[in-house]
């Protein structure tokens, strides 16, 4: 095959593979004006949620680290965010952006000592940093509320901007705001991937002491991919705070950072669509599943392991492998 007919096909693939991306938007965006309030409302959350996802992938998908304490990242932009407009004053814009500089923070800090180890090793250690960040929110309960909570109150939601004054609590805006940030996310993450640094992720992904051999510094490649993942994550955090005006230590436990890991396989690792239709999934899964029985969680683990079983690269991933090879 010529290098013209090669640079013709990876044209085409990228050409196929940004109407994908613009076409799921655009059904996202359509599809506010027809669900009913209570999908209206899950839909815009699952697209927080998904950003949550998307940046897990960036970290696990795409670079290999499987990291156990994710959920340190999501909390960190929550309570951020959380925090910072309920009680030191921050308008909503200036407190949704604490929430990704926190998370990018965070996840230097994390990564200067986690990034030392690999493999299981690498797990463990930040299972321990997120649970002692659980635990520190437990422990200065009176001002983080613990397992209680918080509620940001809704006029502090009103953004204000050029005279105009925009209501978080609104549905259409939080949908939208939502559907804004999911947007980003995903073409973010697509762009990640098309660079060169995208690609030595994938190589680190593959083989890191080959890549290290080529000349590439793959623990600095590896610390700035914790670094988009955390920032990603607590982007999602923060958002969640305010569309959602609910923080608390729940997010910090162990569970949300088994669900991005969930959401991610189920979806497809290392596929740009993945974390979201995962997410979409697992959390209607959930949802009806509960609505049907106690054990709820039975049902769902037979399902993710049929799932599993039925496509063991997840959906997406599974689908890439078989028919569609030109899918992200």
């Amino acid at each position: 095959m010529t290098g013209g007919k090669v640079q013709a096909m990876a044209k085409s693939s990228a050409g196929r593979v940004a109407v994908l991306h613009v076409g799921l938007i655009a059904l996202m965006f359509l599809l506010q004006f027809v669900l009913p309030q209570y999908h209206h409302t899950n839909l815009a959350r699952i697209m927080v949620l998904a950003c949550y996802a998307i940046g897990y992938n960036l970290l696990l998908g795409y670079t290999g680290l499987l990291s156990l304490g994710h959920a340190m990242f999501f909390a960190v932009g929550l309570y951020a965010t959380g925090l910072g407009v309920a009680q030191f004053g921050l308008d909503p814009l200036s407190g949704f952006l604490a929430g990704p500089l926190a998370g990018c923070a965070l996840a230097v800090i994390v990564g200067l000592v986690a990034l030392r180890t690999s493999g299981v090793a690498f797990m463990i250690v930040t299972l321990m940093f997120s649970q002692t960040g659980f635990l520190l929110i437990l422990y200065f309960g009176d001002f983080t509320r613990g397992d209680e909570g918080f509620v940001v109150a809704e006029g502090l939601r009103r953004l204000a901007i050029g005279g105009m004054t925009i209501d978080l609590a609104a549905p259409a805006v939080r949908y939208n705001l939502a559907l804004a940030l999911f947007g980003a996310c995903l073409f973010v993450s697509w762009a990640v991937l098309r660079s060169s640094i995208g690609r030595v992720f994938v190589a680190i992904r593959e083989n890191e002491e080959r890549t290290r051999l080529l000349g590439y510094d793959t623990w600095r490649y590896k610390l700035l991919a914790l670094a988009l993942s955390g920032t990603m994550s607590g982007a999602a955090g923060g958002a969640y705070a305010l569309l959602f005006a609910y923080v608390g230590a729940t997010f910090a436990s162990i569970q949300y950072s088994i669900y991005p890991l969930l959401w991610v396989l189920l979806g497809g690792a290392g596929t740009t669509l993945g974390p979201f239709l995962g997410t979409l999934l697992m959390f209607y899964l959930i949802d009806i599943a509960s609505g049907l029985l106690p054990g709820y969680l039975i049902v769902v683990g037979a399902v993710l392991i049929l799932l599993t079983l039925w496509f063991p690269k997840g959906i997406v991933g599974s689908l890439r492998a078989r028919w569609l090879t030109w899918l992200p």
